[in-house]
């Protein structure tokens, strides 16, 4: 029972390439589906998000991040009477596009295609879903509903005119990956996406905020002791302290980050509940068209997450073994790329065609980048080892 501002797939805007109707699986069913056997899904499991994989197996990885935003998002979208499918497809896809070595290497990559038209892992994974997957007869990609590609490149809202971190000011300075799918298909890029890639987003939020809180504790970066004075965190260890007096450490640390999650998701489903109410949308282009997104935190709540983020960015993502390792694998990029770029022979051999397309060091600087994005943590430490030393 879909409400009347969710996305209805038999109302979808159909893909670029036509094909037939599936007998059984709606068109954004089809879509999450595709996403999942696709080669980029299966490579996040070597991707991490904070630590490299080498450093331990119970750290979060680009995919257990991925499938626990699919999870968050389903919940919330259900909840809010939104089409589960399309919020799970939007989640399981928001990732595809990031580099070996998380945000490391996001911001490595940035700098060495600034000459050659940038680099954005959102706009990566338009790329990657459009194009550099090859595995269907009748085009390349994954050929993905409207929808969801609008949500992949709009989950975080407008990218054109917009607030957030990957909007630019005008079509003029859009990410070279995203600009060419938008040429070949007006992805309406000046208006929010529809509310179930907005619970993807906030759902990104909600599984990041509390698993990183959970890899910095297992990581010895900080102790429990250390959250106490934190919003929201230090009341929910206060409370399971109360009702399990003596539990131990593992169970109380479970036990006391689950209720951050819980007050997180009740958090954005009360607010989104609230104002789908109030403001009373009739159809998914009213979403669209709003002034800011429907589906969000509460005010007094974002700004308890701003006091986490904070303390995470300086205990845990600037923490001095953090720091050191980025560096590391900083330089490994640093490496490898201008090597590919000065001796694109050493690239694979299934990546010579493109690199005999190449009509310019732009053109091939591209092809590298898209090789480059796409490996691993462990393959990436491998090439530098191999090639460079």
């Amino acid at each position: 029972m879909l409400k009347p501002y969710a996305c209805d797939p038999a109302a979808s805007r159909g893909r670029l390439h036509s094909e037939s109707i599936s007998t059984f699986r709606s068109p954004f069913q089809r879509d999450r589906d595709r996403i999942i056997h696709s080669s980029a899904f299966r490579r996040l499991k070597h991707k991490t998000q904070v630590f490299v994989e080498h450093e331990g197996d119970y750290y979060r990885t680009r995919l257990t991040h991925t499938i626990e935003v699919a999870q968050v998002a389903r919940t919330i979208a259900g909840v809010l009477g939104l089409n589960t499918d399309l919020a799970e497809a939007v989640a399981l896809a928001h990732d595809l596009g990031h580099p070996p070595f998380g945000h490391t290497g996001e911001d490595a990559l940035a700098l060495l295609m600034a000459p050659y038209g940038g680099f954005d892992h959102n706009a990566q994974a338009i790329r990657i879903v459009t194009r550099l997957e090859r595995h269907y007869a009748g085009f390349d990609g994954l050929n993905l509903t409207w929808e969801t590609l609008e949500g992949i490149a709009k989950h975080n809202g407008p990218v054109i005119g917009g607030a957030g971190a990957h909007s630019v000011p005008d079509r003029a300075h859009l990410p070279y990956a995203l600009a060419e799918c938008d040429a070949e298909w007006d992805l309406e890029l000046t208006t929010n996406a529809s509310a179930e890639a907005q619970v993807a987003a906030v759902a990104d939020d909600v599984a990041y905020n509390h698993h990183d809180l959970h890899d910095g504790l297992r990581a010895g970066l900080f102790t429990e002791a250390d959250l106490m004075e934190l919003p929201l965190v230090g009341p929910a260890f206060a409370e399971v302290d109360r009702l399990y007096p003596g539990l131990d450490a593992t169970r109380r640390r479970h036990e006391s980050l689950r209720r951050v999650f819980g007050v997180m998701v009740e958090d954005v489903i009360a607010v989104a509940e609230n104002r789908l109410a109030a403001l009373g949308p009739s159809s998914v282009d009213d979403i669209r068209a709003m002034e800011g997104t429907i589906i969000r935190f509460s005010k007094p709540l974002y700004q308890n997450l701003k006091a986490i983020k904070s303390f995470l960015f300086t205990r845990m993502y600037r923490a001095p073994t953090v720091v050191a390792e980025r560096e590391r694998v900083t330089a490994m990029i640093n490496a490898l790329f201008p090597l590919f770029l000065a001796q694109p022979e050493l690239l694979p051999e299934d990546w010579q065609g493109d690199v005999a397309k190449a009509d310019s060091e732009t053109a091939l600087a591209r092809v590298v980048l898209d090789y480059v994005a796409g490996m691993t943590d462990r393959f990436a430490i491998q090439e530098f080892g191999r090639l460079v030393g």
